[in-house]
């Protein structure tokens, strides 16, 4: 088993997913999957924390300083060692993933839809929304026609509406803890499907978001994001007892797809992953 799916929950801090991803915390629960708390990188915004996620090294290296920063990645990603290796990608995603991996600037009316197109992207099949209102449900769908129809070794659905909320309300607002709780809901309505077609499965956030409805900082409601991940190849159970850098996402993912860790990746070698 390599074949992966990443799912992205923009802005999800650790304590709302704690409180309301009640499957996946049923799951880790009954030694399904794997669950951990981890300590995200600065700055705490999104695209930043993006490269960080799919490239395994701090933004002061990847150079995406910023929300503002618009270009192609420099680096070594998880979309370009999978393109290496000869695996297939798909994302339902946000368009500032086609900027990074796939075409910069975007444009809306010849960028949406990126299907198997050879000009230097990254990610083969790609559904890209630029509204932070596009719902959440309609994402997993957009990714399940992908997932459904190419079979994507590595595939990424990443929903916006928790970041939308969390700003428009703050971290301590029922309309989050909603958003929180229908992503969740979409989740568990797909999880066991995925796991049956052959995939792991890894749940986390780029950053979380604070009661004023900022991001950006070191303060925990900022910083700290859940992990969970169902996967043969990791140990379950909750391991939340200490936090582990976000610079493990990275390799991780590697293992899970059967790649080895770039080189510039750092390996904390954090997470239980049991021998190859």
């Amino acid at each position: 088993m390599s074949k992966t799916i990443f799912v992205l929950l923009d802005a999800c801090g650790y304590e709302i997913a704690t409180e309301y991803l009640g499957y996946l915390e049923h799951m880790a629960d009954y030694g399904l999957a794997a669950k951990y708390r981890v300590r995200g990188e600065l700055p705490s915004m999104s695209r930043p924390m993006y490269e960080t996620l799919l490239t395994g090294v701090p933004s002061h290296v990847h150079g995406i300083t910023c929300n503002e920063v618009v270009r192609r990645s420099s680096q070594e990603n998880i979309f370009s060692m999978c393109k290496k290796a000869g695996l297939t990608t798909g994302g339902a995603v946000y368009f500032w993933l086609s900027e990074l991996y796939n075409k910069a600037p975007f444009n809306k009316h010849t960028d949406r839809i990126q299907f198997g197109r050879n000009d230097g992207g990254l990610i083969d099949y790609g559904m890209f929304y630029w509204e932070d209102t596009y719902p959440d449900s309609h994402i997993f769908q957009d990714g399940e026609f992908i997932r459904k129809t190419y079979a994507p070794d590595f595939m990424m659905y990443h929903p916006m509406n928790i970041d939308l909320a969390g700003h428009n309300f703050g971290a301590d607002s029922k309309e989050y803890a909603w958003k929180v709780a229908d992503d969740g809901c979409f989740i568990a309505d797909l999880m066991q499907e995925w796991l049956a077609d052959g995939y792991q499965v890894v749940v986390t956030a780029d950053h979380g978001m604070d009661t004023k409805g900022i991001h950006c900082g070191i303060a925990d409601l900022q910083r700290d994001v859940p992990l969970y991940i169902c996967s043969p190849r990791v140990e379950n159970g909750h391991f939340e007892d200490h936090s582990i850098s976000q610079l493990n996402i990275a390799p991780m993912l590697c293992r899970l797809l059967g790649l080895p860790a770039g080189d510039a990746m750092i390996e904390m070698e954090e997470i239980k992953l049991k021998a190859d």
